[in-house]
């Protein structure tokens, strides 16, 4: 067992393995084996598909072998958050309304991954359906964060970061639908990908606002989000050689700044001038059509999560956490014709935005404005849990609500991130000025 493999990243990984110098079957079982050992192992991982890892590992250590790799992460270890559909394996969605539910193939995404050598370690913990920035989910567990073990580790791809951080996976797949992806990327230290809606496969996700969800991973480096997001759409990765910082051009959007705390803010601030230093062009700006985006959230999420999950909600009920069921149920409030109108000027709102932004190559702002909260209290305190949720989301929410692209890094500070949100499609543009961000922060 060389425990180093297990805080390496996905890319050094592949190439130890095309080397020799990795064997796919003692990493898959190097990371088995710590997951088994692992004191917050129930917490992070739903369930294991040990039978499908171990024979995925061997499939790539006979390619490695044969020198017939399938491509650069051929026999790396990774694991799925539980909405993603496994064959044969529940896939529950950290949810008792869908307990046992088998389904009867993968979801497209994971049919990629699989195609491209990758080893599926098993299914990770979420908030319920989806349905929360937090993380906090007494329903199956929550996973603690890897710097406070009493505070939640964000949502609702939970298991997914922590899989990562805790050094129980090389990588994790999550979803995106208002922050999934980067809150919990922010809050573990770790760099976290929101696709452009529609860029990825939603066939086999379990959905919640399907207009809004995206499929993401969770990573340690910048280089292993390009290569995961090459292998989730099956196409080539992004050339990241030679990325710079000289003359990007980065907006300051400070509506992200308005309540920020200490901590969030402190790690923003030090990354900026870093990224100044290292070339960068900054701007700064306030954008109102931002706000009344961002007040549409109510009627545009819940309205179209709760028209998505009604029947099963209002069939059992008590099954759930009610601070999501509620959530969920705010969406009945709103009409038709609210969420019709709503649609229709966040369209306009989008196109303003863009046109307002075109001259940057990344909008930029704190991946949260807060820090991730006490398990404990969230689950004393009601005002606390609404309060703090909406919080969490409130930055990484208007990368969906534009329908733009959005890269996370870590800032250096710990559970702090530095959010990137690019143009809609303009993921390899970003991952290069992402890798350019990374190495100076580093």
């Amino acid at each position: 067992m060389n425990n180093a493999w297990l805080t390496m990243s996905m890319g050094d990984l592949g190439r130890g393995i095309g080397s020799g110098e990795i064997n796919p079957i003692a990493l898959t079982q190097t990371f088995l084996e710590a997951i088994k050992a692992h004191k917050f192992a129930d917490r992070i991982y739903a369930r294991l598909t040990e039978d499908r890892a171990l024979s995925e590992a061997s499939a790539a250590a006979a390619r490695a072998a044969s020198g017939n790799r399938l491509g650069m992460l051929d026999g790396v270890p990774i694991s799925w958050k539980d909405l993603f559909d496994t064959a044969g394996v529940a896939t529950e969605a950290g949810s008792a309304l869908l307990k046992d539910r088998l389904p009867t193939r993968d979801a497209q995404v994971l049919r990629n991954a699989t195609a491209q050598g990758l080893v599926c370690l098993g299914k990770t913990h979420m908030s319920e359906l989806a349905f929360s920035g937090l993380g906090l989910n007494p329903v199956t567990a929550t996973s603690p964060c890897v710097n406070d073990h009493d505070a939640v580790s964000g949502g609702s791809s939970s298991g997914a970061a922590t899989s990562v951080a805790f050094g129980l996976a090389a990588g994790g797949i999550g979803s995106d639908t208002g922050g999934s992806v980067r809150i919990p990327s922010a809050w573990n230290d770790l760099v976290g990908l929101k696709t452009t809606s529609g860029r990825l496969s939603l066939d086999g996700v379990v959905p919640l606002a399907a207009s809004f969800d995206t499929v993401g991973p969770l990573c340690r480096t910048v280089e292993d989000a390009a290569l995961m997001l090459a292998v989730l759409e099956g196409a080539a990765p992004a050339d990241l050689r030679g990325a710079s910082l000289k003359g990007a051009r980065l907006l300051v959007l400070e509506n992200g700044l308005e309540g920020a705390r200490g901590a969030p803010k402190a790690g923003f601030d030090s990354a900026l001038d870093r990224l100044m230093d290292g070339g960068a062009v900054v701007r700064r700006a306030k954008l109102p059509i931002v706000d009344e985006a961002l007040s549409m959230s109510g009627v545009l999420f819940t309205t179209e999560a709760y028209a998505t999950w009604q029947d099963e909600i209002e069939a059992q009920p008590d099954l759930m956490f009610a601070e999501v069921r509620d959530r969920f149920r705010a969406g009945a409030q709103f009409s038709g014709t609210a969420f019709v109108r709503a649609w229709q000027r966040l369209k306009a709102i989008r196109e303003e935005y863009h046109a307002l932004v075109a001259g940057f190559d990344a909008v930029v702002l704190p991946t949260s404005p807060i820090m991730p909260p006490n398990i404990d209290r969230l689950m004393n305190d009601h005002d606390y849990y609404v309060e703090e949720n909406l919080w969490a989301l409130r930055n990484t929410r208007i990368g969906n609500l534009m329908g733009s692209c959005g890269l996370t890094v870590p800032t250096g500070l710990p559970s702090t991130g530095f959010m990137m949100l690019g143009a809609p499609m303009a993921e390899q543009r970003l991952l290069r000025l992402g890798a350019a961000a990374e190495a100076v922060l580093a």
